[in-house]
């Protein structure tokens, strides 16, 4: 994968499987001192499990600026497509016991 920087401008670069992105329907956030760890999963219905599709591992300065630049591009949505609402007619339960493996 080639990353190009031209006028202090990151390039990036995607192959097709990566564009295609993955779907998730369930986040698990842990950390330690040095880094944060996402874990993307999916979750089904009547199922034990839930297959962690990707792991994303940043240190503890890009986890902060992932959680500006979130905020910063929802204010962006809700500008343009309105609030997002949250469901509070009924709630999700909890996943019960979730569990990591390595």
């Amino acid at each position: 994968m080639e990353k190009q920087e031209t006028n202090n401008q990151l390039q990036l670069e995607l192959n097709d499987q990566v564009a295609e992105g993955t779907y998730s329907n369930l986040a698990v956030i842990t950390h330690s001192s040095s880094e944060f760890i996402v874990d993307f999963a999916q979750v089904f219905p009547g199922l034990p499990k839930a297959p962690v599709k990707s792991r994303i591992i940043l240190a503890p300065e890009h986890a902060k600026r992932l959680l500006f630049a979130l905020e910063d591009n929802i204010k962006k949505y809700e500008q343009v497509f309105g609030k997002i609402r949250m469901s509070d007619e009924i709630p999700m339960p909890p996943v019960p016991h979730i569990q990591g493996e390595a």
